[in-house]
């Protein structure tokens, strides 16, 4: 809850009042974020009066550059932990959610993966599906693509829901 609080004090305090520079980097961080991902990013962009078509290429990029390190390095980091006794604990339990996830995606794998990157739900987006992809052994430069198509996906709902249909077109 605390987190939640300096969260939000952070975005009034120090982008409310940024010029335009400032709040289209700390919506791209804020994007690059586990769990908040773009689909938090969107929102916040929108309330601080980013145009949509800006909002949306840099919450895309932000989004989409933890993705290749999290395919190819992920598995690795988390044996070395694992084996040197680190954080072991959070690591299985990182693991285990991931695969818990992951049922869904075993029929379709790469359609499944995109639709689970595109559904804008905590939980389900780009960080877990390229764990997923990474745990499950599945062709990295495949995963990124689908992934990719996720994340444009679930850019285009947000945008819609955080702007509204009709907005969008006026500009």
């Amino acid at each position: 809850m605390k987190l939640a609080k300096d969260f939000s004090k952070f975005i009034q305090t120090s982008l409310l009042t940024a010029p335009l520079l400032n709040k289209a980097l700390g919506v791209f961080f804020i994007s690059m974020l586990p769990i908040i991902e773009l689909r938090g990013a969107i929102p916040v962009g929108a309330a601080l009066g980013l145009p949509w078509y800006l909002n949306m290429v840099i919450c895309i990029v932000g989004n989409l550059l933890p993705v290749p390190f999290i395919l190819w390095f992920s598995v690795k980091a988390f044996d070395f932990l694992k084996k040197h006794n680190i954080c072991a604990g959070v690591i299985k339990k990182i693991e285990n959610r991931a695969m818990k996830r992951s049922e869904s995606l075993a029929t379709g794998e790469f359609i499944g993966l995109m639709l689970f990157v595109a559904i804008p739900f905590p939980g389900t987006g780009a960080w877990t599906g390229a764990l997923i992809a990474a745990l499950l052994q599945f062709d990295r430069k495949k995963s990124f693509w689908f992934i990719t198509l996720g994340v444009l996906i679930a850019s285009i709902i947000m945008i819609l829901v955080s702007y509204g249909v009709l907005e969008i077109f006026k500009h």
